[in-house]
């Protein structure tokens, strides 16, 4: 641990930023330590160095001189509760839902078809209609219309007038047909 000078730590005191730079310089080793040590899920690296920081930028604001302890013991105590106390809040069990999910994609992430493969999706689209008129009988049409739309199977049933059954038998082999 570096000794810290007491006129640089009045001056950071006083609010003077390059004295405040100077002593965050000379105790970002104590803090990067502390980071490697203090990881966890939902508390990497680069927070665990920011909560070091405040924990830092604390120990400045509150450090009297009176009490005996050297600044460097003083900052470094304060660092370590600083990032313990945010590990500890990294690892409650109410995190745990956002430590340990997956992020979705952003929408603006998300790569746009480009015209040739809207051309093809429409070709798709076109002949997967031509197959349903043409290899589909008029029940496994209007289930799989039914089924596309988000119709329960026994509400399809109730208003075809048939089992539900039957419409799931029109479903498999419509389903059939149009992957064949």
């Amino acid at each position: 641990m570096q000794k810290v000078d007491d006129d640089l730590l009045v001056r950071a005191q006083q609010g003077d930023d390059t004295a405040l730079a100077a002593l965050i310089a000379r105790m970002m080793p104590a803090i990067r330590k502390g980071a490697a040590i203090y990881r966890a899920p939902g508390l990497d690296f680069e927070d665990a160095v920011q909560e070091g920081l405040i924990g830092l930028f604390q120990a400045v604001r509150s450090y009297r001189p009176a009490a005996g302890t050297p600044f460097a013991s003083y900052a470094a105590a304060c660092i370590h509760h600083a990032q313990q106390d945010a590990q500890r809040g990294a690892l409650r069990k109410k995190h745990a839902p956002l430590n340990f999910s997956v992020p979705l994609p952003d929408a603006e992430n998300i790569p746009q078809p480009g015209p040739e493969e809207l051309a093809i999706a429409g070709e798709r689209y076109a002949d997967t209609l031509q197959r349903m008129q043409t290899e589909l009988s008029v029940l496994e049409r209007r289930a799989l219309v039914a089924s596309l739309h988000g119709q329960p199977v026994a509400q399809t049933a109730r208003d075809l007038g048939i089992t539900p059954k039957a419409v799931a038998n029109a479903l498999a082999r419509a389903r059939r047909k149009l992957r064949g």
